[in-house]
Protein backbone atom coordinates (compact mmCIF):
# COMPACT_ATOMS: atom_id res chain seq x y z
CA UNK A 1 0.00 0.00 0.00
CA UNK A 2 2.79 2.46 0.89
CA UNK A 3 4.54 1.70 -2.40
CA UNK A 4 1.28 2.52 -4.22
CA UNK A 5 1.03 5.91 -2.45
CA UNK A 6 4.69 6.63 -3.20
CA UNK A 7 4.08 5.89 -6.90
CA UNK A 8 1.06 8.20 -6.96
CA UNK A 9 2.94 11.00 -5.21
CA UNK A 10 5.81 10.68 -7.73
CA UNK A 11 3.26 10.99 -10.51
CA UNK A 12 1.79 14.06 -8.81
CA UNK A 13 5.23 15.67 -8.60
CA UNK A 14 5.77 14.99 -12.30
CA UNK A 15 2.35 16.45 -13.12
CA UNK A 16 3.09 19.60 -11.10
CA UNK A 17 6.45 20.00 -12.82
CA UNK A 18 4.70 19.68 -16.19
CA UNK A 19 2.17 22.36 -15.19
CA UNK A 20 5.00 24.64 -14.06
CA UNK A 21 6.93 24.10 -17.31
CA UNK A 22 3.77 24.84 -19.32
CA UNK A 23 3.20 28.02 -17.27
CA UNK A 24 6.72 29.26 -17.90
CA UNK A 25 6.42 28.53 -21.61
CA UNK A 26 3.07 30.34 -21.93
CA UNK A 27 4.45 33.25 -19.87
CA UNK A 28 7.45 33.71 -22.16
CA UNK A 29 5.32 33.53 -25.31
CA UNK A 30 2.56 35.67 -23.82
CA UNK A 31 4.70 38.59 -22.72
CA UNK A 32 6.11 38.80 -26.24
CA UNK A 33 2.59 39.09 -27.69
CA UNK A 34 0.36 41.03 -25.28
CA UNK A 35 0.46 44.75 -24.52
CA UNK A 36 -0.52 44.64 -20.83
CA UNK A 37 2.09 42.22 -19.53
CA UNK A 38 1.21 42.55 -15.82
CA UNK A 39 -2.51 41.94 -16.42
CA UNK A 40 -1.62 38.88 -18.53
CA UNK A 41 0.87 37.55 -15.98
CA UNK A 42 -1.54 37.88 -13.06
CA UNK A 43 -4.26 36.05 -14.99
CA UNK A 44 -1.93 33.30 -16.17
CA UNK A 45 -0.44 32.53 -12.76
CA UNK A 46 -3.87 32.71 -11.16
CA UNK A 47 -4.88 29.92 -13.56
CA UNK A 48 -1.66 27.98 -12.95
CA UNK A 49 -2.27 28.11 -9.19
CA UNK A 50 -5.81 26.82 -9.80
CA UNK A 51 -4.34 24.01 -11.92
CA UNK A 52 -1.89 23.13 -9.10
CA UNK A 53 -4.76 23.07 -6.62
CA UNK A 54 -6.92 20.96 -8.93
CA UNK A 55 -4.09 18.45 -9.44
CA UNK A 56 -3.45 18.11 -5.72
CA UNK A 57 -7.17 17.82 -4.97
CA UNK A 58 -7.57 15.22 -7.71
CA UNK A 59 -4.70 13.15 -6.28
CA UNK A 60 -6.11 13.46 -2.76
CA UNK A 61 -9.68 12.62 -3.82
CA UNK A 62 -8.68 9.63 -5.93
CA UNK A 63 -6.46 8.36 -3.15
CA UNK A 64 -9.39 8.43 -0.74
CA UNK A 65 -11.84 7.01 -3.30
CA UNK A 66 -9.63 3.97 -3.85
CA UNK A 67 -10.10 3.01 -0.20
CA UNK A 68 -13.92 3.25 -0.26
CA UNK A 69 -14.90 0.25 -2.34
CA UNK A 70 -18.55 0.45 -3.44
CA UNK A 71 -18.98 4.18 -2.72
CA UNK A 72 -15.88 5.17 -4.68
CA UNK A 73 -17.74 6.27 -7.81
CA UNK A 74 -20.11 8.60 -5.97
CA UNK A 75 -17.30 9.99 -3.85
CA UNK A 76 -15.07 10.63 -6.88
CA UNK A 77 -17.97 12.34 -8.67
CA UNK A 78 -18.68 14.57 -5.65
CA UNK A 79 -15.02 15.54 -5.40
CA UNK A 80 -14.96 16.29 -9.12
CA UNK A 81 -18.00 18.57 -8.77
CA UNK A 82 -16.36 20.37 -5.83
CA UNK A 83 -13.14 20.84 -7.80
CA UNK A 84 -14.89 22.28 -10.85
CA UNK A 85 -17.18 24.38 -8.66
CA UNK A 86 -14.17 26.01 -6.99
CA UNK A 87 -12.59 26.66 -10.40
CA UNK A 88 -15.80 28.26 -11.72
CA UNK A 89 -16.22 30.46 -8.62
CA UNK A 90 -12.54 31.53 -8.70
CA UNK A 91 -12.76 32.25 -12.43
CA UNK A 92 -15.97 34.27 -11.90
CA UNK A 93 -14.28 36.25 -9.11
CA UNK A 94 -11.38 37.02 -11.45
CA UNK A 95 -13.79 38.24 -14.13
CA UNK A 96 -15.90 40.34 -11.72
CA UNK A 97 -12.96 41.92 -9.91
CA UNK A 98 -10.97 42.32 -13.13
CA UNK A 99 -7.55 41.91 -11.54
CA UNK A 100 -6.15 39.59 -14.22
CA UNK A 101 -6.72 38.54 -17.80
CA UNK A 102 -9.49 35.89 -17.91
CA UNK A 103 -8.18 34.36 -21.14
CA UNK A 104 -4.72 34.02 -19.63
CA UNK A 105 -6.30 32.47 -16.52
CA UNK A 106 -8.12 29.96 -18.72
CA UNK A 107 -4.81 29.19 -20.44
CA UNK A 108 -3.30 28.65 -16.98
CA UNK A 109 -6.09 26.30 -15.92
CA UNK A 110 -5.46 24.34 -19.12
CA UNK A 111 -2.01 23.73 -17.67
CA UNK A 112 -3.61 20.77 -15.89
CA UNK A 113 -4.24 19.16 -19.28
CA UNK A 114 -0.83 20.14 -20.61
CA UNK A 115 0.84 18.77 -17.47
CA UNK A 116 -0.97 15.47 -17.95
CA UNK A 117 0.28 15.24 -21.53
CA UNK A 118 3.81 16.23 -20.46
CA UNK A 119 3.91 13.71 -17.59
CA UNK A 120 5.58 10.90 -19.59
CA UNK A 121 8.37 13.31 -20.57
CA UNK A 122 8.78 14.72 -17.07
CA UNK A 123 8.87 11.12 -15.80
CA UNK A 124 11.82 10.32 -18.08
CA UNK A 125 13.62 13.49 -16.99
CA UNK A 126 13.01 12.71 -13.31
CA UNK A 127 14.42 9.20 -13.76
CA UNK A 128 17.57 10.63 -15.40
CA UNK A 129 18.07 13.06 -12.50
CA UNK A 130 17.54 10.30 -9.91
CA UNK A 131 20.29 8.17 -11.50
CA UNK A 132 22.89 10.90 -10.91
Amino acid sequence: MIEKIKKISETLKELLIGILFYGILVEVIGVLIVQDKVYFTIGLWFGIILAFGAAIHMWWGLNRALDLGDGAGKYALSQNMIRYGVIVVAFAALCIMDFGNPLAAFAGIMGLKAGAYLQPFTHKIMIKFQRR
